[in-house]
């Protein structure tokens, strides 16, 4: 890093320096990024955002087929209501805005600003909140969840929606039904560290671990010495199946999350134990995402994110997408 204050800008600098043909930056308007095929005349805009420190959300998931734009924060911060707006008038295609973010109090309140004023523009805008954190709070409490790794089949199940040029009310549906069927449950084994410190933002000893934790570092469920992989997945399994309650024969897509620092061999390892606790459940894999997804800086740790498809779902989820950091 050169300054720790400077990181985000650079880093967005060096993203479209590396995919000029996915991604452009309108003029004046440093922190909204644009997909370069996406918006079109008559499509819903969907535009997600949040902190920076997560990447390849949300930068990475701009693009055809997926959203059209995003407002990017500071690292682990919401952004302020301009980039949202920017972002939106550069993506609006005349037919409506679809907000999407992780349920957080600043995104919150920093989005709802930008909803205001662009409803004063004429453009008429509308928010899903995700909230996929299962660990978060109870399952009868489900509007106070976070919104975690769950936002990538999220976001490409709204994405797809508005690509198939379904009118805003329905991509909002889509939206708020795939959100409801998305459930995630994260481990962390080490601290991340700030760009502008480049300290451990918590604490948690080594040779320990907390079923739970956040991707800002918020605390979870529980901490305890470290344990094997199979025993980690079987945790998690077990919480997400319990609330799921999906019966035999049905479909799921699986994503296996790193939250930065944790190598591709030992998330197949996670998922080997995830695929037989799937099977074990009577149900059906139909797609499987391993790899950092949406990460937390360079902490130690990965998510399991399971949504419960049906068919309406799962051709959300297999339309076709072409963003800088991931494609189907």
């Amino acid at each position: 890093i050169n300054d720790g204050n400077a990181a985000v800008d650079e880093m967005l600098t060096g993203i479209l320096a590396a995919h000029p043909e996915h991604l452009w930056r309108p003029d004046g308007a440093p922190r909204a990024v644009v997909a370069k095929r996406g918006p079109r005349t008559g499509k819903v805009a969907l535009v997600i955002g949040g902190g920076s420190g997560h990447e390849p959300t949300f930068l990475g998931y701009v693009g055809k087929g997926l959203a059209d734009a995003a407002a990017i924060g500071n690292v682990f911060a919401s952004p302020p209501p301009q980039p949202a707006i920017d972002a939106a008038m550069a993506a609006s295609g005349g037919a409506g805005v679809l907000f999407m973010y992780g349920n957080y109090a600043g995104d919150v309140m920093n989005f709802d600003m930008a909803t205001d004023l662009l409803e004063m523009e004429g453009i008429q805008a509308r928010t899903v909140l995700t909230t996929d954190d299962i660990a978060s709070a109870p399952s009868d409490q489900r509007q106070k969840r976070r919104g975690v790794a769950g936002n990538v089949f999220i976001f490409k199940a709204a994405g797809a929606a508005a690509d198939m040029m379904m009118p805003l009310a329905e991509v909002e549906r889509v939206a708020r039904h795939a959100n409801d069927r998305t459930f995630t449950m994260g481990v962390a084994l080490s601290s991340c560290s700030l760009p502008q410190t480049r300290k451990p933002s918590f604490d948690l000893p080594v040779g320990e671990m907390e079923i739970g934790m956040g991707i800002h570092g918020e605390p979870g469920v529980r901490r305890g010495p470290l344990r094997p992989a199979n025993d980690v997945a079987d945790e998690i399994m077990d919480a997400i199946l319990a609330e799921m309650k999906a019966p035999a024969g049905d479909r799921v897509a699986v994503l296996v999350n790193s939250l930065g620092a944790t190598p591709l061999m030992e998330l197949y390892i996670l998922n080997a134990r995830i695929a037989e606790r799937v099977k074990a459940a009577g149900l059906v894999v139909h797609k499987t995402l391993v790899g950092p997804y949406c990460t937390s800086l360079d902490m130690a740790g990965a998510s399991i994110t399971v949504m419960h498809l049906d068919d309406e779902l799962q051709r959300m989820i297999d339309h076709p997408c072409d963003c800088a950091m991931f494609r189907s």
